[in-house]
Formats: structure tokens, sequence, C-alpha cells
């Protein structure tokens, strides 16, 4: 288990010394000790109005932060009472009090914005303490330091180690607790009570139109309900008779006007049983070291100056709102333009097509986020800008398109560039063997896509850089001499004449080839004519044979037939005998 912090009373986390906001490193050293989660709770509002008397309650105290009755500010800076949460084990709760708003005194409201938004950044719930009611004053003071908190946040968060999409703020926002301090209306409309937050949620509904006005009216309102997704209302009841303020911090209970010392049990309630546990981006919870650098790097920030301060808010808010919708209708155009633009493009039109397209988008980005842009200011930034990206595209789309000319080239006139150092074109008639091959590899270039703008341009002065070699080339063929012209003829020649004495000896050997063929085809006849003749002598045979078999076969038909003739003839001739002898006997 972390340690615990158990702190007596509060100590100054952020002094404000005359004008100037400084850390207070006893205060860093206390935050560095704890390593639990913390539930940030932070208040602001204006001067005497009771915040420090609430955050008190928060500690189970009846003292601690100081608690003025007179109209002198007490509390000055951001002050910060650490303590063992009631309600989370392992967790602890941060009370931060602010220094109050609008002080007489102080005269400068530049400490009052930046209390303001460090409040925002540091707190995981954010108490908004005002008088009586919502007006549109408050909305409009909170609308105002919740986007200067977003843009403290901007330009410090890369500051911030293991803080991942620091540009999407709102995810990481406070909840919202608006306490409405000395409340006199009836929570009524048209006759049906409502509650608290039903009020907070009826002052912030916007109205329908797209008049400037309605937008203007809607601005705040939509930028509190995006940024504090999470919202609840409070409202206080006087604690007392107000010649009573002066020992508020000694009245007990019982000595309060009752409803007030409920709605206090009840706010603190909420705050110990709902606020979440601070995080930033990332899901990291933040703990002591975690806060510590917080506060740090974001007063930092204000002391670079790099969160700007105007005396009139609806300026300040402009320049915000304006500025950032510049950015965003920057931030499209270039992510268009990187999906769409595949560089280089054939032709300039093509890619001032696509960009006409993108700032059309862009502009009417920038015209549905911009407020009040006096003069068209931020609009001509915003087209300044555009021209400047669409000038700096087209110097990539030449550049892109020289690159891909010179790598083409490269890829399709390199073999013959090697052909040339090998020699193979030093020779007669070379030269017209060379530009024939360059006009062949040109057309290979000119079917090749996605040249750009710069394909002729690159093509010309590629060839121009191998003229000398294309001269070189036809120097040498011209400067063969005589000699060796008749060398080659010779050599023609000789070739020739060997090739007719192969063509002589190819027609004797064919004629050989045609006689022995001849020959073995009278062989083949009269071997044929041979069997033939043996065939016919067997097949004489054959008819011979079967002539003598059938004659044998018939001799031997009739030597039967003779013998069954005789052989009857003689059972006859015994029969007779027999026959004559009965005869005898009988006589």
């Amino acid at each position: 288990m972390a340690s615990e912090i158990r702190m007596p009373a509060p100590v100054c986390l952020i002094e404000n010394t005359e004008g100037q906001l400084v850390v207070n490193q006893e205060a860093l050293e206390i935050l560095s000790a704890t390593k639990n989660p913390l539930v940030v709770v932070a208040i602001v509002g204006l001067y005497r109005t009771g915040k420090s008397y609430l955050m008190n309650k928060l500690a189970g105290k009846n003292k601690g932060f100081s608690i003025g009755s007179t109209v002198q500010s007490h509390t000055k800076g951001i002050w910060m009472w650490c303590m063992p949460h009631p309600k989370k084990p392992d967790h602890t709760l941060v009370l931060l009090d602010t220094e109050g708003l609008g002080d007489v005194e102080k005269g400068d409201k530049k400490n009052d914005t930046q209390i303001f938004a460090l409040a925002i950044l540091l707190s995981s719930t954010f108490v908004y303490n005002t008088m009586n009611k919502i007006d549109q004053r408050a909305m409009d003071l909170l609308h105002y330091v919740t986007e200067l908190s977003n843009l403290l946040w901007t330009v410090s968060s890369p500051d911030l180690d293991g803080v991942e999409d620091t540009t999407n703020f709102a995810n990481f926002y406070p909840d919202l607790v608006w306490t409405l301090r000395d409340f006199y209306l009836d929570l009524e409309i048209d006759g049906q009570l409502i509650t608290a937050d039903e009020y907070l949620e009826k002052s912030l509904k916007l109205k329908e139109g797209t008049d400037k006005s309605l937008q203007n009216f809607n601005l705040p309102r939509l930028c509190i309900k995006e940024f504090f997704p999470i919202r609840k209302c409070f409202i206080f009841d006087s604690p007392a008779h107000w010649k009573k303020f002066a020992q508020l911090e000694t009245l007990r209970n019982d000595e309060l006007d009752p409803d007030f010392v409920q709605q206090v049990a009840a706010f603190c309630s909420y705050i110990f049983n709902r606020s979440k546990t601070k995080t930033l981006s990332g899901g990291i919870k933040v703990n002591g070291p975690h806060l510590k650098s917080l506060v740090q790097t974001c007063v930092n920030a204000i002391s670079r100056g790099d969160l700007p301060y105007m005396e009139n808010s609806v300026v300040a808010l402009a320049q915000i709102k304006n500025s950032a919708a510049v950015k965003k209708a920057i931030a499209h155009y270039d992510q268009q333009m990187d999906q769409k633009v595949q560089l280089p493009t054939e032709t300039l039109s093509d890619l001032l097509d696509l960009h006409r397209a993108c700032e059309r988008e862009a502009t009417e980005i920038f015209m549905k986020n911009s407020f009040k842009d006096v003069n068209q200011k931020f609009q001509k930034q915003l087209e300044t800008l555009l021209e400047a990206r669409k000038d700096d595209f087209c110097n990539q789309n030449m550049e892109a398109s020289w690159n891909r000319c010179s790598a083409l080239l490269q890829a399709i006139f390199g073999p013959l560039e090697n052909e040339v150092t090998q020699g193979i074109y030093s020779k007669p008639g070379g030269h017209f063997l060379f530009i024939q091959k360059t006009e062949e590899l040109k057309a290979r270039y000119y079917q090749q896509p996605r040249k750009g703008m710069q394909a002729e341009k690159a093509l010309q002065k590629y060839l121009q850089s191998k003229q000398s070699t294309s001269d070189t080339i036809l120097q040498t063929d011209l400067a063969l001499t005589v000699r060796q012209k008749v060398i080659e003829e010779a050599r023609m020649k000789a070739e020739a004449a060997r090739i007719e004495a192969q063509r002589l000896e190819a027609i004797q050997r064919y004629n050989q080839q045609v006689m022995e063929q001849r020959q073995r085809l009278h062989l083949e006849q009269v071997r044929q004519m041979e069997m033939f003749q043996e065939y016919q002598l067997r097949q004489q045979q054959r008819v011979l044979q079967l002539r003598f078999q059938e004659q044998t076969v018939n001799l031997n038909r009739e030597i039967e037939d003779e013998r069954r003739r005789l052989h009857n003839e003689i059972q006859d001739l015994q029969r007779n005998i027999v026959s004559q002898d009965d005869t005898c006997i009988l006589l």
C-alpha cells in the first residue's frame, strides 16, 4: 500500500506574487511523496462567495482554508490540502482552493483567468461557485476560460512524459459541479417544480436557428456541453444572517440555516461518492508525481507567455476560436490533400482541381467554426496559408516529377549506356544503330505513366547530356579506314566463298544421299518382288495341297461307300443262305 498523506493544514501550491505565478517547492515535495491515485477537487468563483467554507467542509473541518468576512480577499494563488479519501481506499483526496475572481484591489484580470484555467487543468472535479443564479456573464466567463485551458493544455502537454493524444483535451476534462450560493429563485418552470440539475440544463439549452445572434448565444453553451459532459448543479440558501458571517467558522450546525446544512451535506456526499480519479489521456491515473509534473508544466507555460490575455473576453474568444478554426481548416486541407494527391500529377490542372476542392472544404470548416471574424482577418490568414500550401504542393509536384523522370530515364537508357561502354556501337554503321536504339527507348519512355510535367524537359536534358556520346560514335563510324573496309570486304568474300563451298558440299552430300536412297529403294523393290514370288509359290502350293486333300477326301468317301455296298451285299447273301438252309430243314 502506498504511503498516505495526512496534512494538518493546507499549504500554498501556486503562489501569486505581484502578478506572477510561482510554484511552492514545499507543496511539490508533498506531492512527490504520495504514489496513490488522486481525486482532485478544485473550486473557482468570485471572491467573498464562500468557496473556502465549502472546501473546509470537504476536509471535514471548520477551519483550514482561510475564510474572510471582510471585503478583502483572503486566499491568494492556489492552496492545496491532501488527505486520505474518505470513500475510496488507497486514494488521496486533493482539495484546491483558489484565489477569488474579481478582486478590486488586484485590478488585473490576467491572474484571474490564469488561476481559473489552472484549476480546470489540475482537477478531476471542478466546482464553479457563483452567486444567486446562472447568468450569461458567468457562462461567458466559464466558456472563455475553458477555451484558454484547452489552449494552455495544447501548448504544455508535449512536455509531459507518457501522455498520449494531447490534442483531445475534452476526453479528460474534469466533471463540472456548478454551485449557486444564496440562491433566491423558485425552481419552477410553467408551474412545474424542477431540480437544480434541470435548471442547469435549461440554462444550457440551445436555441434553434442560424442567425448570428443565435450562434453567439449557443457558442458558450456548446463549448460547456462539449468539454463538461458530466455536469451537476447544487443550490445553497444563505447559511445564516449576514451579521454572523464573521463567525461562520465557529458556528455549529444548529446555528446555521437547516436547509443550508442539508445542502452542504448533499454536496459533500456527491463529491465523495461521484468524483472520479484524475486521469490523463491514455488511461494514466494521476498520482502525486504526475500532478507535480502537471503543475510545473502548466505554470511554466504561463510564465513563457503561452497563455494569451486580452482585456475584452469577446475579442479573446474570437482570437482563440478563429485561430483554432484556421488550424482545423488547415489540418483538414493537409489531410485531404495527402489522401487524394498522388505526386506527380500528369498536369498542373489535375493538381489545381484537387487543391480547389480541398480549399473549398477547408473554407467551409473555417466558416462553420469561426466566431466574430471582424474584417475577415482570419479568413484572409487562412487564404494566405492555403495559397502557400498550394505553392508548396506545386513545388513538390515538380520535384516529384523530376525525380520520377530521372529514375525512369536511368532505368530505360541504362542498358544502352552499358552497350556504349562495351563498344558495341564502335563499328561501321554503329551510329545508325545507336540512333535507332535511342528512338526505341524514347518511345518506351513516353509510354510510361505518371511522369508529370517535367517529362519532356527531363528527357531533353538527358539527351543533351548524352550528345557528346552520340558525336563520338558518329566520328568513330566515319573514321574507319579504306583498308579496314577492304579487310572487311575480303572477310565478307571469304565468308561468301566458305558459304559457297559449304553449299556445293551440301549439294554433293545431297546427291550422294539421293543415289543411296535410290539404291536402297531398288534393293527394297527386288526384295519385295522376291517376297511376292515366294508368296505366290506358297499360295500355289497351298492350292495344290488343298486340291490333294479334297481329292483324298473324295477318294476315301468313295472307298467307304464301296465298302458299305459290299458289306450290304454280303449281309444280303448271308440272309439268303440262312433262308435256304431253313427251307431245306423243313423239307
